[in-house]
């Protein structure tokens, strides 16, 4: 039976996408309470309480008809589902509605069940009917399941995509679209056989920043693109997270290079509007793993955060309700560890990664990702025959401690944190130099929600793409090809790790052409 929520082994982590973390103190809040879009110990822009978009962020929808919901079921109830449950019972319920439930664990199904109920004014939870995996295509049919919103782990994706669409739904999948080539080539293959949809939700295409850099690109302004750098760091709170839960594990995950480097890989697709054709990497686990940490002198520590206190690697889930609700009180019915230690043993991923990726009509990007930073952000240099575009992001300047020793996921809301000037402070710039010119500052609209302001305006799409006024400029909803070409450069580099040498994805057989179909193209020399 293919599980969704959790990995096959109670040793390791769980919770579908970028979900909670640490032995953290977040603030306390009655907005900060209120997200569960995005990881709890990831950054928290400002856009994430923010209800006022700039202009042109959002698109333009037509009325929904009265009474044509689509049925929606979740596949998947660990922490991402949260975003897709508050979408359904709240601004886009008079599009869709909620009508099952799949997942190996009750636990987190009763916790998702009773916040329906209350969204519903409900005196209780909603009892909405629930299935465990192999129960997918009964749900389907009995339920009469329009579309199936896949927020399991990752190496459920191919079989609950494929079986879906197999069963006569629609398909919204977090990313990655899948793991390996078995699961890109079953996943093609139930697209081609079954005629039906599958929407990926790249959020980060959604992030006003990354938008504003498709603009410049687009624009001509800085000619035809010879070449990309692009780094992205991970702090040592949101980056330990991979380390402590499922992905830790490169057989449920693919690694950081196909867990969370697809959303980069995408965004340079989108941003070229390119297909990568050759990748070599080069990479290692160096910091987080018990032999990592023996080799720094660290002692014995606990097997899990839970109940620890003064250990900044550490993730107490009694220190947010939420995290509590959906593991620590569910662990139980499966054996799996929310809060499992980083410095521990059996972490098969990577923390520290590079590569080079060719591109079919000539650019090269050269990438890197490193887990274990002290502030979190991004870099994006694009070089270009007429110039250069630089877009600079601090999502968190710095993690600092309470006085217990615990890290701070956010200082803004924390008593007696740091008052000092940070000399990285947290922001957002896109600079555009032409040749024997001045750089210049091209404007960010303001976005609403996680993820960079991208969150709310991609749920807008998955739910009420079919209500657009116009064809969206920038070609931000994407589909299964672009999911395949996002994961296809990180298949490669696995591959390319393992080997030493350099690996061309027309080899890797994903079982679809990757050729522009849905992007438009952009001048590249």
């Amino acid at each position: 039976m293919i599980e969704t929520d959790v990995t096959p082994a109670p040793t390791t982590t769980s919770g579908p996408a970028d979900g909670p973390t640490a032995g953290t103190t977040a603030g306390t809040t009655a907005g900060a309470a209120a997200v569960v879009d995005q990881n709890p110990t990831a950054p928290r822009p400002p856009s994430s309480a923010s209800a006022a978009p700039g202009p042109g962020v959002i698109p333009a929808f037509a009325p929904a008809p009265p009474g044509e919901q689509r049925r929606v079921a979740v596949a998947g109830t660990g922490h991402r589902a949260g975003m897709y449950v508050g979408a359904v019972t709240g601004e886009h319920a008079d599009v869709a509605t909620l009508v099952a439930w799949l997942d190996p664990n009750p636990g987190r199904i009763d916790h998702y069940d009773a916040e329906v109920g209350a969204a519903l004014g409900l005196d209780g939870p909603a009892r909405l009917p629930r299935y465990t995996p192999d129960g997918l295509e009964r749900m389907v049919a009995e339920q009469r399941v329009d579309v199936v919103i896949v927020t399991a782990p990752d190496h459920a994706h191919a079989d609950l995509v494929a079986r879906a669409l197999a069963a006569g739904a629609d398909v919204v999948v977090e990313k990655p679209l899948t793991t390996d080539r078995a699961g890109c080539r079953r996943i093609t293959s139930a697209v081609a056989e079954s005629g039906r949809d599958v929407t990926m939700t790249f959020n980060y295409r959604y992030a006003p920043r990354n938008s504003s850099l498709r603009e410049v690109v687009r624009s001509g302004a800085i000619g035809d693109v010879t070449s990309v750098h692009f780094e992205w760091v991970l702090d040592t709170v949101h980056g330990a997270d991979y380390f402590r839960r499922w992905h830790r594990e490169k057989r449920n995950s693919g690694g950081l290079l196909v867990h969370k480097s697809s959303h980069h890989f995408d965004l340079v697709n989108w941003w070229l509007g390119d297909v990568p054709s050759r990748v070599y990497a080069s990479g290692g686990l160096r910091f987080y793993g018990d032999r990592n940490a023996a080799a720094r002198g660290l002692g014995p520590r606990p097997a899990r955060g839970t109940g620890t206190t003064g250990d900044p690697f550490a993730l107490d889930l009694t220190h947010d309700p939420r995290l509590r609700s959906l593991y620590l009180d569910a662990e139980y019915h499966d054996g799996y560890l929310r809060d499992q230690d980083v410095f521990g043993p059996g972490i098969t991923i990577e923390d520290n990664l590079a590569l080079v990726v060719d591109y079919r009509r000539g650019a090269t990007m050269t990438y890197s990702l490193n887990a274990h930073s002290p502030w979190e952000g991004y870099r994006v240099a694009v070089n270009g025959t007429a110039g250069r575009a630089e877009l600079e992001v601090v999502e968190r300047g710095a993690v600092e401690l309470d006085e217990h020793g615990n890290a701070i996921l956010d200082p803004s809301a924390t008593p007696g944190a740091s008052a000092r000037p940070s000399l990285r402070p947290e922001g957002e710039r896109l600079l555009v130099q032409r040749h024997w010119e001045q750089p210049v500052e091209h404007p960010i609209p303001a976005g609403i929600g996680g993820h960079g302001g991208g969150d709310a305006i991609l749920l807008k799409d998955v739910f009420r793409r079919h209500l657009r006024v116009e064809e969206d400029a920038l070609g931000r909803p994407a589909g299964y090809l672009d999911g395949l070409r996002a994961v296809a450069v990180g298949i490669a580099a696995n591959q390319s790790l393992v080997t030493g040498l350099p690996v061309t994805i027309r080899d890797l057989d994903l079982g679809a052409d990757l050729s522009l179909t849905t992007a438009a193209p952009v001048a590249v020399r």
